[in-house]
């Protein structure tokens, strides 16, 4: 249960208006001290759709904007959640906080480490709080599993091995699949699990990676070693081509950590010791998992901060750099980055 006291209330608006951005806006009517004020989209009709499905508290009216400038500029918004595709990332997050607001992005952060270090600049020139919408780091399963590794509860880390795959219906121009869009499973997939390897090991020293270009030329398999300070290793499996478990396991030399189907969004792990002993911990996701992060977003605006611990910016431009590396061995660019 929730003990903020009366928070000042944040009056958020969300750019885009997809199942991501359905999804966020349903958090916020879970998160302490959130009213969802405005929403913007290209076209008026679908601003006015999304602003009637997803009303404020008490049926508060939803401003609705037919372009992402008028968002931008509603003197009403404080916080803007910015969910359209990784293309739009950059651009968009800028409009926002050249107009003085607070932004959360989605991820990837943003195409490039270039585009993603162009829009921390853009905040610092701005005064205004940036964060990364890595909600994974924000659940209270892998705050805790955090916790347990930090604590050497499985001895020695050593090894991170993630999948994160499905099997959509193939369409060049879904987001998932179009270059343009900064389509491809590692972009989309793949940065959950570099994100969880670089923030239980930090940065790697080594990137290596292989992957499968599809008929529209982005990644639509693929899989890296990244290698980390004292030999400890991320291995991702991503793909758009297959089911898998989903599952991930994080190994040390006293035992293992598993994170069940979706462990990115983990309502529970097994902790497993190597004498056997096994323990199941179990946790309450708000908002499918993302209010959690809404509320700690809401928390660093009110106390003036302009970063954060969990997922800093210097790391968001730097997993952004991992990614530009696997691609540059891959031989994938994107058009604008």
């Amino acid at each position: 249960m929730n003990t903020r006291q009366d928070p000042k209330p944040v009056l958020w608006g969300i750019i885009g208006t997809g199942r991501i951005a359905a999804k966020f806006a349903y958090a916020l009517t879970l998160a302490d001290g959130a009213i969802l004020t405005a929403v913007g989209s290209r076209q008026a009709e679908t601003a006015r759709r999304f602003a009637a499905e997803h009303p404020g508290p008490d049926d508060r009216r939803c401003n609705a904007h037919g372009s992402y400038a008028d968002l931008a500029a509603d003197p009403e918004v404080d916080a803007v959640y910015v969910a359209t595709p990784h293309s739009r990332h950059c651009p968009d997050s800028i409009l926002c906080m050249e107009q003085g607001k607070h932004v959360l992005c989605e991820k990837p952060f943003a195409l490039s480490a270039e585009q993603a270090r162009r829009m921390v600049d853009a905040a610092k020139a701005n005064d205004v709080l940036l964060m990364e919408a890595m909600w994974t780091r924000f659940l209270p399963s892998l705050q805790r599993v955090k916790k347990l590794v930090d604590e050497g509860a499985i001895g020695d880390l050593r090894l991170l091995a993630a999948d994160f795959a499905i099997r959509p219906n193939f369409d060049p121009n879904s987001r998932l699949f179009d270059p343009h869009l900064g389509g491809g499973a590692l972009l989309d997939l793949g940065v959950y699990t570099i994100s969880l390897g670089c923030w239980l090991f930090g940065m790697p020293s080594e990137i290596t990676g292989t992957a499968h270009q599809g008929p529209t030329g982005v990644d639509d398999e693929s899989a890296f070693v990244l290698r980390h300070a004292g030999g400890r290793f991320t291995l991702g499996y991503q793909s758009l081509r297959v089911d898998t478990t989903r599952e991930a396991v994080i190994r040390g030399t006293a035992g293992a950590i598993r994170l069940n189907d979706p462990w990115w969004g983990a309502r529970d792990f097994i902790l497993e010791k190597l004498d056997g002993e096994s323990t199941q911990e179990n946790f309450q996701l708000r908002g499918q998992g993302y209010t959690h992060m809404a509320e700690a977003f809401m928390d660093l605006m009110r106390e003036g901060r302009r970063d954060n611990t969990v997922i800093p910016l210097e790391e968001s431009v730097q997993i952004m750099g991992i990614m530009d590396t696997l691609r540059g061995k891959w031989g994938l660019s994107y058009p604008g980055e």
